[in-house]
C-alpha cells in the first residue's frame, strides 16, 4: 500500500468526494441522525447524540495521519450539498481495505452510492495499490447488497446474528472484490462505451 501524504479529493460526473470539514457537522448530524439511515448501518447510533458529528469529524485527520482510515464527504457537484459519507479502513500489512458508507435518506435510489464507491475503489486499487476491498451489510438491507454487486464484489460469507441493532441480532453478509476482478469490471464498462 502506498503511504498517503494528503487526503485526496475525488470527482465523478455528479459528485465530489472530499475530506470532511467542521462546517459539514450540521449536515452529518441531520442525515446520519435519521432513524432509517441508522437502521441500515452497522455503527451509526440512534438517536444520534448532539455533538457526535463534530467529535467524529474532529478525529478524522488523526486517523488519516496514522494511515488507518480514509474518509470522504460525498457532495453533489451541482450545489455542494452533502449526500453522505464513504470511508475505507486500511490494513497496510495485508494491502486491503474495508469499505463503509451511508447515504442520507433524501438521496436514496439515485445511484450516488454506486457512483461514489466506484470512484473510491478505483482510487484504492490504482493509487493506493490495494489488493482486496471488502464490505459488510445487514441481510435485511438488499439495496446495499446491490451496490456491492455493481462494484464486482462477491459474497464470501454470512455472519449469523453478528450485529445487535436496535435490540435485534442481525446477520451480516460479507462481500469482497480483488484488484484484478475490479479492473476487469472497469474494462468491461469502458468497452461498452
Amino acid at each position: 500500500m502506498i503511504r498517503l501524504k494528503k487526503q485526496p479529493t475525488l470527482e465523478t460526473t455528479r459528485l465530489i468526494l472530499r475530506p470532511f470539514s467542521s462546517a459539514d457537522a450540521p449536515d452529518v448530524q441531520k442525515l446520519a441522525g435519521d432513524r432509517d439511515v441508522a437502521s441500515t448501518t452497522r455503527l451509526l447510533p440512534h438517536p444520534y447524540p448532539e455533538g457526535h458529528a463534530e467529535e467524529w469529524i474532529e478525529q478524522l485527520p488523526e486517523r488519516f495521519a496514522r494511515q488507518e482510515y480514509l474518509s470522504f464527504c460525498i457532495t453533489r457537484r451541482e450545489d455542494g450539498e452533502v449526500v453522505g459519507s464513504m470511508g475505507l479502513i486500511l490494513s497496510a500489512p495485508d494491502d486491503h481495505g474495508e469499505l463503509g458508507y451511508w447515504i442520507g435518506k433524501p438521496f436514496w435510489n439515485q445511484g450516488y452510492c454506486t457512483e461514489a464507491a466506484l470512484a473510491v475503489l478505483t482510487y484504492a486499487f490504482r493509487s493506493l495499490r490495494l489488493h482486496r476491498i471488502y464490505a459488510q451489510y445487514m441481510s435485511r438491507n438488499p439495496a446495499s447488497g446491490r451496490v456491492l454487486t455493481k462494484l464486482g464484489m462477491q459474497q464470501e460469507g454470512r455472519f449469523r446474528g453478528h450485529r445487535k441493532k436496535f435490540g435485534v441480532y442481525e446477520d451480516l453478509i460479507v462481500c469482497a472484490v480483488l484488484k484484478k476482478e475490479f479492473e476487469a469490471l472497469l474494462e468491461g464498462k469502458e468497452n461498452k462505451g
